[in-house]
């Protein structure tokens, strides 16, 4: 009795690390190895878990504006950061600068930095 229990709740143990690890897989989305710079407008900001979202309109070297979503960390770990939903309002203009989605089509970024122009405000960090 005491086996198969030992058994069973080391089975669970590791199949909840499988999921834990597999949810933070970013690298499976984005490329961890290269950087892009955006500079746009904010569209919406989706104060959220399990990422929170800065939704915002970019335009590329071409002069077309494309809407970008931009992954950014949970609503619990950013508020650790002093952020708020109120931090980022729609028409701040903003720079982002992030790790590229593999699918450049889907014009997402893995955010690293934020930089609010207007005011100097400024997050730099990672939620691994």
């Amino acid at each position: 009795m005491k086996r198969s229990s030992a058994i069973l709740l080391t089975s669970l143990a590791l199949l909840a690390g499988v999921r834990v690890s597999a949810h933070h897989a970013f690298a499976v989305i984005y490329v961890p190895d290269k950087m892009q710079t955006l500079a746009g407008t904010i569209a919406e900001f989706q104060f959220r878990n399990p990422h929170s979202v800065v939704v915002i309109d970019a335009r590329d070297e071409k002069g077309e504006v494309h809407r970008w979503a931009v992954e950014w960390g949970a609503a619990l770990q950013l508020n650790r950061s002093s952020v708020t939903p109120s931090t980022l309002k729609p028409g701040d203009r903003v720079i982002i600068t992030g790790h590229p989605s593999r699918m450049p089509e889907d014009h997402r970024l893995r955010l690293r930095t934020i930089v609010r122009p207007s005011d100097g405000w400024t997050w730099r960090g990672s939620f691994e």
